[in-house]
């Protein structure tokens, strides 16, 4: 088969469901040209999938035969595929007309955006930004994520006032566009992340080798948000806590790391009180998990940043937000993006 220019490289972990219901918009809503392949990666599904790919159109299978997580998921496959561009994305999204096209156009046009994303909408809530990726992803001076459309857990009602396209800080692994070049000189995806935050964590990296990553709201895509772990339970808690910890190591400054690690780790203690007194018991357990295992294998993620750091050059470091996005939601109750005295 000869190698296409846009790889869309969806993967699917037991989700015949969703396949079935959001599969056939991908083939619909995809250029038909040899320029663009489908590719569905079977994460050691027991459900059916891979039988029901066999006769899919325009449909290339990969099977992983031992699911190893979302991430492992995308890192065996994407070895496997040759294209110029990859697009990552996930089985719970569901797109519209154009959502693919245009994002490659302007990436052919700005050959330095190494990452780039749709504006993500609440498959649930229509007319909301979702939480995974809304209109483009910052972080603030101490590493917390947010989003133009998603303060902490305050999602906007879309009403057009981010439809510009704009350099950001990270876009969602729910749906990322990258340049397969770019993406394999940083390493791609870190395998130690299994599932959340790795796609910051990547966005950090082609930022850090002076790339920009870009937001593209004119195409748009639904996701459900949730489906395979859920918001709020301890495993997504123990996810984002251990994540986001690994990855201010790997990619801060040294002299930043040396404070914002401890304290980030003192305020996520006060998070898990909220959780206490809120009754959130079960879910709570999910910090105490992420901070044993940070430190558990403290040298596995010291060696991860000796490598990241080896390839810093000419940084590019906009969209870290250089205040406290935590302390202007909480204190000062600015609970939308457009509220931020950048």
């Amino acid at each position: 088969m000869s190698i296409p220019k846009v790889a869309i490289v969806l993967l699917s972990y037991n989700s015949l469901d969703l396949l079935k219901k959001f599969l056939p918009e991908i083939q619909a809503f995809t250029p038909s040209s040899a320029d663009y392949q489908i590719y569905v990666i079977d994460n050691a599904s027991t459900d059916g999938t891979w039988d029901y790919l066999e006769n899919q159109e325009r449909v290339e299978r990969i099977r992983i035969e031992i699911n190893r997580g979302f991430t492992n998921g995308y890192v065996e496959s994407l070895a496997q595929i040759q294209a110029e561009y990859y697009v990552l994305i996930s089985s719970d999204i569901e797109v519209t007309e154009n959502w693919c096209e245009p994002i490659i156009n302007y990436m052919d046009a700005h050959p330095n955006v190494a990452a780039s994303g749709p504006k993500i909408m609440s498959y649930d809530r229509r007319t909301e930004f979702e939480y995974a990726g809304a209109a483009g992803g910052f972080i603030d001076h101490m590493g917390y994520p947010f989003c133009r459309g998603r303060m902490v857990n305050v999602a906007e009602i879309d009403r057009g006032q981010y439809d510009d396209e704009m350099e950001v800080f990270w876009v969602s692994g729910a749906c990322m566009f990258l340049r397969a070049k770019d993406y394999h000189a940083v390493g791609g995806l870190d395998n130690n992340f299994y599932a959340h935050m790795e796609e910051i964590d990547l966005s950090w990296r082609l930022k850090l080798v002076g790339h920009e990553v870009h937001c593209y709201p004119k195409s748009k895509v639904y996701h459900m948000g949730g489906y395979i772990i859920k918001y709020g339970s301890s495993a997504k808690v123990y996810q984002n806590h251990r994540n986001n910890l690994v990855m201010l190591l790997k990619n801060l400054p040294f002299r930043k790391l040396l404070w914002v690690i401890p304290l980030r780790m003192c305020l996520d203690v006060l998070t898990l009180l909220k959780m206490y007194a809120d009754g959130e018991f079960k879910a709570s357990t999910g910090i105490n998990r992420a901070h044993y295992h940070f430190l558990l294998y403290f040298r596995r993620w010291w060696k991860s940043r000796k490598d990241v750091q080896s390839l810093k050059h000419n940084p590019n470091l906009s969209g870290i937000y250089p205040k406290s996005m935590v302390w202007k939601f909480f204190v000062q109750g600015k609970k939308e993006y457009h509220q931020l005295d950048w």
